[in-house]
């Protein structure tokens, strides 16, 4: 910014302004300077030794969040990814012209000072400060402190000012990093390989939902925004990969609501020789790992139900008709639960169960897509401990292991926890005759759908193994207690601002 405007009316913004340009014109600029960062805000808290004042030199850099003037002195808090340190700079130490530059900072500008380390007679570990750099000056003035950035909208649109504001965001997000680096050391010490696959795919296969689409004009040829991770690496598998997965960004152009953002991040993890049940074993882990390594407990509060859930106890397991039929009070399976036929008789018995429980159904919709939404609307909800619902109906996933005792369903768990479900995971379909012929009738006359590539790569001989995804957005809404995917999204996807 090389040229200030004259025309400014007499606000903040004016007043910050023209200190720049008093700055800039005795010959000071903030904007041009640096400082070297010897701890963070936590590690010089620590680094305090009691009993031994001023003998442990720091170099802390910040944001002025506090400022305490007390005359010839001030105390002061700057924030930085840690936290919060309490500085002291006082005027005989710093000297004259420097302490009356200190003195013209306002809340919001970054510093880095050098100084040792003491308790205040309040017992704060604090900075005192022997020399300080401005190294950037903040034109704009912060939220008002008691009311701090409330609407959400600019919550989520200047989500900048919310981590410097709201220090229960911050810790949130922060959380969330802690999170995935955790699962990445679980899956790394169990000798998983973490790669990188395509998001411009040429057919969106994986999952049942609506793509984004772009083109690429050097190619000349439309592309999908990948919607699921899942038959990059089931190609993997194939090719020698034997345990695999990534944490990635997906993307589905559907709703948005507390629970789904138009892209958010998946973790997919495919391991051979192994099934679903191992993934239960699998997941079990991961929340161990978090639990003693993250959050710090076993047990965390579900502010909905108000129940404690509880990940150190038995986890419980059903199989997904056993719910139903609970739920309804009757049996909407025969005595094997074969693939749904869409009969007169067994659609109208669905359809008049759902009803019953005050839910609309679509005349369009197949028979069992009728009984899940009887289990999306009126049994998830009520799973809040850590449960595996099990062997579902096969066209709810058509790359799963047919059943062998009926392969009407597929050896699969959903892993509700908190009332949503969190992971989904296969015994994974090895078979390419079968591969295909669930494709086909998932595609139907929409052939151009059907990932011949991926149907090709079955024939080379894929191994048996387990594969799970890992919602790490709704993961994250559960461990931290958010109410919505956009409080753990650091830039949640909005409606474009209109130009003022």
């Amino acid at each position: 910014m090389s040229d200030i405007p004259q025309d400014i009316t007499h606000d903040q913004h004016a007043v910050r302004l023209k200190k720049l340009q008093d700055m800039r014109a005795a010959g000071t600029d903030p904007f041009r300077a640096n400082c070297e960062q010897t701890h963070f805000s936590g590690e010089a808290l620590k680094a305090h030794v009691d009993g031994q004042d001023y003998t442990v030199p720091v170099k802390v850099a910040g944001r002025l969040v506090v400022i305490r003037d007390m005359g010839k002195s001030q105390f002061v808090k700057i924030l930085d990814q840690q936290g919060q340190i309490q500085l002291y700079v006082k005027k005989d130490l710093v000297g004259d012209e420097a302490y009356m530059a200190f003195k013209k900072l306002d809340l919001g500008d970054i510093i880095g000072v050098e100084g040792v380390l003491f308790k205040s007679k309040s017992g704060e570990v604090t900075v005192r400060v022997d020399k300080f750099t401005l190294v950037s000056k903040a034109l704009r003035p912060l939220p008002e402190k008691w009311h701090g950035l409330t609407d959400r909208e600019q919550i989520y649109r200047q989500r900048y000012l919310d981590l410097i504001v709201n220090e229960e965001s911050r810790k949130r997000l922060m959380l969330r990093s802690r999170i995935v680096a955790s699962i990445r050391a679980t899956l790394a010490g169990r000798k998983f390989i973490e790669v990188e696959t395509p998001m411009l795919e040429g057919v969106a296969g994986g999952a049942a939902a609506r793509p984004f689409t772009t083109h690429h004009n050097a190619l000349n040829a439309d592309f999908f925004l990948r919607i699921a991770l899942e038959l990059r690496l089931k190609r993997l598998l194939v090719g020698g990969y034997d345990r695999v997965f990534e944490i990635g960004r997906v993307f589905r152009n559907e709703g948005v609501s507390t629970k789904h953002n138009p892209e958010f991040t998946m973790l997919e993890v495919y391991q051979a020789y192994s099934d679903f049940r191992g993934m239960m074993d699998l997941l079990k882990a991961i929340f161990a790992d978090l639990a003693r390594d993250v959050i710090g407990t076993t047990e965390i509060k579900h502010a909905a139900s108000g129940q404690t859930i509880n990940f150190a106890g038995e986890w419980r397991e059903a199989r997904y008709f056993d719910l139903i039929d609970a739920t309804v009070g009757d049996k909407l399976g025969g005595a094997k639960l074969s693939s749904f036929r869409n009969t007169p008789d067994y659609r109208t018995k669905a359809t008049a169960a759902a009803q019953a429980l005050g839910l609309d159904i679509h005349p369009g919709w197949e028979t069992h897509e009728i009984v899940n939404e009887i289990f999306g609307k009126r049994i998830e909800p009520t799973l809040i401990q850590p449960t595996f619902v099990t062997h579902l109906p096969k066209e709810l996933c058509p790359l799963a292991k047919l059943n062998a005792e009926d392969p009407g369903l597929i050896d699969v768990f959903e892993c509700i926890i908190g009332g949503m479900e969190v992971a989904p995971a296969y015994s994974e379909q090895n078979d390419p005759f079968v591969q295909r012929e669930m494709f086909e009738k998932q595609v139907g006359e929409d052939k151009q759908n059907l990932d011949n590539d991926f149907l090709l790569s079955l024939e080379h001989g894929m191994p048996p193994a387990g594969g799970m995804g890992v919602g790490i957005d709704r993961l994250c809404i559960l461990l931290t207690g958010a109410e919505s995917i956009r409080d753990v999204i650091l830039f949640p996807s909005l409606r474009p601002q209109e130009a003022k």
